[in-house]
Parts: C-alpha cells; structure tokens; sequence
C-alpha cells in the first residue's frame, strides 16, 4: 500500500513540479477544448447561413456531419497523436476560410445584405469566433506536430540479443 502511495506522490510531484510537461498538458488540452468551441461555433454558423438562405439547405448540407465527426474524433479521441494533431490542424485552416469567404467582396458590414436582418450580430460574432479559435487550433497543433519525435526508433535485429534495444 506504502508503494503505491508513494508512486502516486511521485507521479503527482513530477506532473506538477516539471513545467514542460505541465505545458504540454495543457497545450493539448486547450487544443481540444479550441477544436470544440471551433466546430460548435461552426454548426451555429451553418444553421444560421440555411436559415439566411445563403445555404441551399438540401441534402448536400448533410456533408458537414462527417465531417465534424471526423474532427471531433481527431480533438477527442485522438489527441496528443499525431494523426490527432494533423486532423485539427486541417480543422483549424478549415474554419479560416469561413471569415475569408462571407468578407469578401461587400462583406458584412453596413453595406452588405444582411446588415438590416434580425440576428446580424450573432451572424458576424460566430464568424469572428470561428476564426479565432480555428487559428488558436492551428497554432496549437502546429506547436503540438513539431513537439513530436519525427521518427520512431528502430529496434535492433542482432539476433544473439535476447531483448531487442531501441536505438
């Protein structure tokens, strides 16, 4: 029972005490928390360009549920792996394009379209916070890949070893 408490104590102290690993830590968590905000942020903006009529509304809308899985997969279930790290850095550049494609042109300020119509507001605040936390995602995952080992190790193939060493 001593060993147990005492490894825990030990765990305990070096998650606390080493400051890279506590940094790490909260990276990935803060990448996930980023990458559920982003995709919450990203389904109120898509109900709300259907119920604009700026999305057709069909079908073909229908596509932006596996998607959003997929990514959720990513930041969920994935995390802190690369394949983790690479879906929300695609997640991430994905919900960057949201702002740029609706403020092109007139954009949407007083001289667009959607200016006068109820919940403008809500329209242009989901956009700005999609694109805040997409880019708070890409930053994170970029940090989290390059944290990374690029390889994995290889294991010896000396056959008089009796227990393979990583070198």
């Amino acid at each position: 029972m001593n060993a147990l408490l005492s490894a825990r104590a030990f765990m305990w102290r070096e998650a606390h005490t080493n400051p890279t690993r506590m940094n790490q830590m909260k990276q990935s968590v803060m990448l996930t928390i980023a990458s559920l905000l982003s995709i919450l942020f990203f389904t109120f903006h898509l109900a709300d360009d259907i119920v604009r009529g700026m999305e057709p509304g069909t079908l073909t809308n229908l596509t932006a549920v596996p998607t959003f899985v997929v990514w959720l997969y990513g930041a969920s279930v994935l995390a802190e792996r690369r394949s983790g790290y690479i879906i929300t850095l695609l997640g991430g550049l994905f919900s960057l394009v949201v702002p740029l494609a609706h403020m092109r042109g007139k954009g949407v300020g007083v001289t667009s379209s959607i200016a006068n119509s109820s919940g403008h507001f809500f329209f242009v605040w989901t956009m700005i916070a999609i694109g805040v936390t997409g880019l708070f995602s890409v930053i994170l995952a970029a940090r989290g890949l390059w944290s990374l080992p690029w390889r994995r190790s290889r294991l010896s193939n000396d056959s008089n070893m009796e227990n393979p060493v990583a070198r």
